[in-house]
Order: structure tokens, then sequence, then C-alpha cells
């Protein structure tokens, strides 16, 4: 009987290597593959695509390896509208754009070229198959790994040709398994920010890769009135309490980027909190897309680390949807993503936040 083939993408980290390993394990047909996204003026490789480590893995794991260049189609769908984001004054998440059009649409690509029946990743989530029929993503097992956050803007035609090895398991399970298969990886550090900005210093990267960074403006307060200069929003982020460069007497966050008026809104309130959002860009997993103004409740995550909180949401327009909070949620940015999970803990959907209320 032939063994169902799968291409895996290893980025060069222990997470990626563990899977395919256990896929093999598995009885797939496994078949290694680095999508390369960025490289550096200096040649410093992006943290998901570290070529020399993922070579390795596939050599001791015994899997055929290949790599692809993707920086061009990178460079224009993530890195492009990433850098235009901050410079219009939000708070962009790439990774969540990048999953489904660059991985997702380029391990599927190449897996009907090399006649594969799945894609596979090292993300700590599991796909699963709902009695609706509709495929979404689970969360992981252990809580604190859990990547689902990542994946909300995934196709039906990609979940349901995925699979996700490490649903069940815990980081420290994955290091040991790599440990005792002698994968030099098992002990490689997490990497902590945005793979392309190796240095983990968004402004100075949008300032080298862009001729149209925001000059200096203005702090203002609620009322509007000038409190001081800020050296350009890119430096900034909606809820940010430190670096500000300002001296107020009192601790003050930020509540406001406001990019039209190169104006930044300080508050020096308590409550950062906000108890309704605007989202747009919508996409729907576990659930068939609502109609204009239906309601429905959940539990809405509205930054990676946010434990979620319950709300109602309604669909006002074609692609458009009103969050209203049980309870205040603190630090909501626009450009981060809301995401919808039901009581089981499996992806509904979600969307861009485009306005904080």
């Amino acid at each position: 009987m032939t063994k169902p083939k799968v291409i895996i993408g290893l980025s060069g980290g222990v997470d990626s290597a563990v899977a395919a390993y256990l896929l093999k394990q598995q009885g797939y047909d496994v078949i290694g593959v680095t999508l390369r996204t960025w490289q550096s003026d200096d040649g410093e490789e992006s943290r998901c695509c570290e070529i020399d480590d993922a070579r390795e893995t596939a050599r001791i794991i015994g899997i055929p390896y290949y790599v692809f260049n993707c920086i061009s189609d990178f460079k224009c769908k993530v890195i492009k509208p990433f850098i235009d984001d901050y410079i219009n004054g939000m708070t962009p998440n790439p990774c969540v754009i990048c999953n489904r059009e660059i991985k997702w649409e380029r391990l599927l690509y190449y897996a009907k070229l090399l006649e594969a029946d799945f894609v596979a990743t090292g993300h700590y989530a599991s796909v699963i198959k709902l009695d609706n029929g509709r495929y979404t993503v689970k969360k992981a097992e252990h809580a604190e790994k859990d990547q689902t956050y990542m994946l909300y803007r995934l196709s039906q035609e990609q979940l349901s040709k995925t699979l996700m090895p490490l649903g069940g398991y815990s980081k420290k399970e994955v290091r040991e398994t790599a440990g005792n298969i002698g994968l030099g990886v098992a002990s490689k550090p997490d990497s902590q920010e945005i793979c392309f900005v190796t240095s983990g210093d968004y402004a100075d990267f949008i300032e080298k890769h862009s001729d149209s960074v925001p000059a200096q403006g203005n702090f203002v307060d609620e009322q509007g009135r000038i409190l001081g200069k800020h050296k350009g929003i890119i430096h900034y982020t909606v809820g940010q309490r430190k670096g500000l460069g300002i001296a107020l007497g009192k601790p003050a966050y930020i509540k406001k980027i406001d990019a039209d008026k190169n104006e930044i809104v300080l508050s020096t309130s308590d409550d950062q909190g906000c108890s309704r959002m605007i989202c747009k860009n919508l996409n729907f997993t576990g659930m068939e897309e609502p109609a204009i103004h239906d309601e429905f409740r959940c539990h809405v995550k509205v930054r990676y680390r946010h434990p979620g909180q319950t709300a109602t949401l309604e669909m006002t327009d074609a692609d458009t949807l009103s969050v209203t909070f049980d309870a205040p949620v603190k630090l909501a940015a626009p450009g981060q993503s809301a995401v919808f999970y039901d009581e089981n803990d499996c992806l509904l959907g979600g969307g861009i936040i485009i306005e904080v209320i």
C-alpha cells in the first residue's frame, strides 16, 4: 500500500523538526521544504527560514529536502503591508497574513507539484472537522504554547489538507523528543520577534525600507492639548506605557495614534479598557459567515497572549463586524487581530481591528 505523502515546512527550528519526525513515525512519506522568505542586506536569514539547520534536520530524520524562493512574494504580500500599517498608525501582526498568503499557499502549490496528499507545520494546534462539515483549528492541549491565534485566516481548502502533529505536545516534550533522536536544534531558543525584523527594532526596519516615514509630531492629551513632541508614530503602539520619552508627572499610556494629524493621544487614566471594537477583513473557519445583522456569542482574543473574553458579535455589513465585550478589554490596538473561539476552544474566525471604542 502506498504511504500518504506529506510536505512539511521546515523553518530550522525544533518544532517543525519534531513534527517531521512524528509524521514519519506515523507512516507518512515525508518531504521537508523550506520557504526562503527573507534575507537581510548582510545575509542574515529570517528565523522562519534558517536553511542550514533545516537541511541538517532533514538529513538526521532521513527525508528529502528542498528550498524554494518566496522572497519576492513575501516582500509584496507581507513586508509592504506591515510597513504601510505602521506608517498609518496601526500595529500589524504580519504572521497571520503570511500563514495564509505565503506559507500555506506555497506549500500547497509545491505539494501539488510533488504529488503530495497533505501539507504540515509545527504549530501547536490541531486541525479538526466539525459536525457542521467545516474544518477549523482547535487550541493546543498546553495553553502556554497555543498558536491558533495566528491561524484564523486559513481557508477551508487549506485546512482540509493540513496536518498539525504537535497539538497534544508540550514544549518540554518536543525538546526531549528532539534530543532523544539527536537533533542539533533540540536546545535552540525560540524566536520572540517578527521573523524578518532580526534586530527586534521595528522602527529601524521601517526607516531602512521606506521612503515615506512620518516625521516628528505632537503628543496631545484627550482634550487635544499639546503635551510635547514624539519622534514619529512608527516608534509607538496603542497601549504603550514605557519609552514614551515624555514626563507628565504621573504614569501615562498611548490611547490613540492619529496618523492623519500625526498626533499621539496620551491618557493618564487608570482604565485602559475598551468595551467595543470594529473589525474588517473577516475570515470564518468553524462557522459560516453570518448574515448582515446576525448576532452570536463567543470568546474573543485581541492579541496573541490575551486569554480571551466573552463578547456579543454582530455583522453590520458584508465585511464589518461589531464586537461588544461583557467587560472592558485592555490593550486592544488597531491593526491587530480579534480572533473568535467557541466553547470548545475551536476557531470560529477572526478579523483585523480597525477601530477601538
